[in-house]
């Protein structure tokens, strides 16, 4: 059973209704026929509610996904290579094949991200819509740069998902191919002013946001994108005691 048919088997709960089923009901009545009555029958349908959870934020996370690479009017290969390598890295081969069947899908419908991400924001954690956010960046940043259209469909979706302009900055700053003498200071969401003192209370800080407890409740891909994202923090604060010789 491939990743859509197991989503719609296990259960959905939020994303039943409003923009994200909206388009899954169109989708469904391509790749399994029933479209939306189908698709209502799998709401909570004798499953616990952290399956259904799950469920929810992978359906969310493909929609957002084909909004990114639609975004500037054609889907290029390298957006699909990033796309391809995270499902196989986080579902297998059988589920993730599954699931590009279903991303072809949504690059075929109009989607309004701007709902979507707000339908988001409504039933996810903040933690995990920023796990979302960088999932997002490293699409759109697929090529070592991100085209203006793209931009703009990530910073709107960013937004209507409430997520801070300084978390936007510090996670495009992961994601900076110039690494501008900013950079590590702008990923620890701090200016280059700061004292030392300072520089490790905001390490401590990013630590403690985007530590895997704070997603509990939500996949393991999800959880393995903290650690790379930690990873990042980590690289940043060794970067700035490397140049202020810190200890």
């Amino acid at each position: 059973m491939g990743l859509f048919s197991k989503i719609l088997a296990g259960g959905l709960g939020w994303a039943v209704g409003g923009p994200v089923g909206a388009i899954i009901g169109v989708v469904a009545a391509s790749l399994l026929g029933g479209g939306a009555r189908r698709l209502e029958q799998t709401r909570y349908d004798t499953v616990n509610q952290r399956t259904a959870a799950q469920n929810d934020f992978k359906v969310a996370m493909l929609v957002l996904m084909a909004a990114v690479m639609k975004a500037d009017g054609s889907v290029v290969k390298s957006e699909l290579n990033v796309v391809k390598s995270y499902l196989l890295k986080h579902y297998g081969e059988d589920e993730a094949l599954d699931a590009l069947r279903m991303l072809r899908e949504l690059l075929k419908q109009d989607i309004d991200y701007r709902a979507v991400a707000g339908q988001v924001r409504m039933n996810v954690t903040y933690s995990a819509r920023l796990q979302l956010l960088h999932v997002l960046f490293s699409i759109a940043m697929s090529d070592g740069q991100m085209p203006e259209r793209e931009m703009a469909v990530v910073k709107a979706i960013a937004d209507a998902m409430g997520v801070y302009d300084s978390d936007f900055r510090s996670i495009m700053a992961m994601f900076s191919v110039s690494r501008n003498e900013d950079w590590a200071y702008e990923v620890l969401e701090i200016k280059k002013e700061a004292t030392d003192d300072e520089v490790k209370k905001a390490y401590r800080r990013m630590a403690m946001k985007y530590h895997p407890d704070k997603l509990a409740g939500m996949g393991e891909d999800i959880k393995q994108q903290s650690t790379e994202k930690f990873r990042k923090i980590n690289e940043a604060y060794e970067h700035i005691k490397s140049v202020r010789g810190m200890k």
